[in-house]
């Protein structure tokens, strides 16, 4: 009885999870524009121009004018598009475009996570639209992602929330007050050194296939550094290691998967300032 009385004490604790190159070997948005373009949504020109920012997203290598000229571009493109629709899309192709690119390694820890009893929780730059349906196929216990104005069902082309840098962090502060997660015994986990508020925000901070920025704050703090490299679809691992089904708690809703490619490509443009201060 001793024992059962002191696991009852124990604080309530998460993990959080950056989503692209974190999770996923590719970008969550970009990855959708041949689906897009095929459901009309966007022409052949946009699809290829989204095929470019997938490459400059995983290649890292862009000046400083042609990403503000693909920002632009993109945070423009989803206005008036319809949000159901794009609901519909992500659905019908979720499956075969998210499945094979998800990282069995951090499907297992999403798995070790819960079995450990901490909540998983996706927090990603993209559209809500599009982390909202991979959440709840990885598990998720909640997502928080960025978030675009609607009007009579149809994005307008501005962003209402936008979830990168220290707003991450900011979310993740406002979550563990509602859930009553003690921070200092949470996990982090991301790619990118614009996420340093989000892994400074908790006791366990974890680089994941780190761009060269992180890599080096991780090695000056003594964080772990993991490394991820066999995308494998779910039902491909290990009968032990498939993954179980899990409610998905939306903290970001309606979300321009556009927009958040915008903001992704932007936030990219400034890691120029933060590299100069590392």
């Amino acid at each position: 009885m001793l024992g059962v009385v002191e696991n009852h004490s124990l604080p309530r604790t998460a993990a959080f999870f950056d989503l692209d190159k974190t999770v996923i070997a590719k970008s969550s948005t970009l990855t959708f524009s041949k689906s897009f373009y095929r459901g009309g949504l966007i022409n052949r020109r946009a699809a290829l121009r989204t095929a470019y920012a997938q490459f400059v997203f995983l290649a890292g290598r862009a000046d400083h004018e042609q990403m503000e000229r693909m920002r632009k571009y993109l945070s423009a493109l989803c206005r008036g598009w319809n949000v159901q629709q794009v609901k519909e899309i992500v659905a019908e192709t979720l499956h075969d475009l998210i499945d094979p690119i998800i990282y069995d390694e951090a499907a297992s820890l999403i798995e070790e996570h819960h079995t450990a009893g901490r909540d998983v929780v996706i927090v990603s730059t993209s559209g809500a639209e599009v982390v909202e349906p991979i959440g709840e196929l990885l598990g998720a216990d909640r997502v928080v992602a960025t978030r675009m104005v609607v009007e009579d069902g149809v994005f307008t082309g501005e962003v209402e929330y936008y979830a990168y840098g220290p707003t991450k962090a900011e979310a993740i502060a406002e979550l563990a007050k509602s859930e009553g997660y003690d921070l200092s015994c949470c996990y982090a986990y991301s790619d990118s050194v614009t996420d340093l508020p989000m892994l400074e925000a908790v006791g366990h901070p974890h680089a994941v296939n780190p761009d060269r920025a992180l890599r080096r704050e991780a090695a000056a703090r003594g964080w772990p550094v993991l490394s991820f490299n066999r995308p494998v679809r779910l039902k491909q691992r290990r009968p032990s290691l498939s993954m179980p089904p899990r409610p998905v708690l939306a903290v970001a809703a309606a979300v321009g998967a556009a927009a958040a490619t915008a903001g992704l490509l932007w936030y990219t443009n400034r890691r120029r300032a933060l590299y100069a201060r590392i």
